[in-house]
């Protein structure tokens, strides 16, 4: 079996890890410059989750009980 991998050991053919590295390299300043996510649509989220699960149980209460 040959030996793929040259001298230099992490040559990438494709370049993709060269690409991903740039791309977040460049995306690194604008990351710490955005503001966090408001809580209003998670809030949403855990609402509708919990409302899930009470319509699963009543559901669930009515079919056993």
């Amino acid at each position: 079996m040959a030996n793929t991998q040259g001298p230099q050991g992490n040559y990438d053919p494709a370049g993709s890890t060269q690409m991903f590295r740039a791309f977040v390299d460049e995306g690194a300043p604008q990351s710490r410059r955005q503001a966090p996510a408001p809580a209003g649509p998670r809030i949403g989220l855990i609402v509708g989750i919990v409302a899930a699960v009470a319509v699963v149980a009543a559901v669930a209460w009515l079919a056993f009980g």
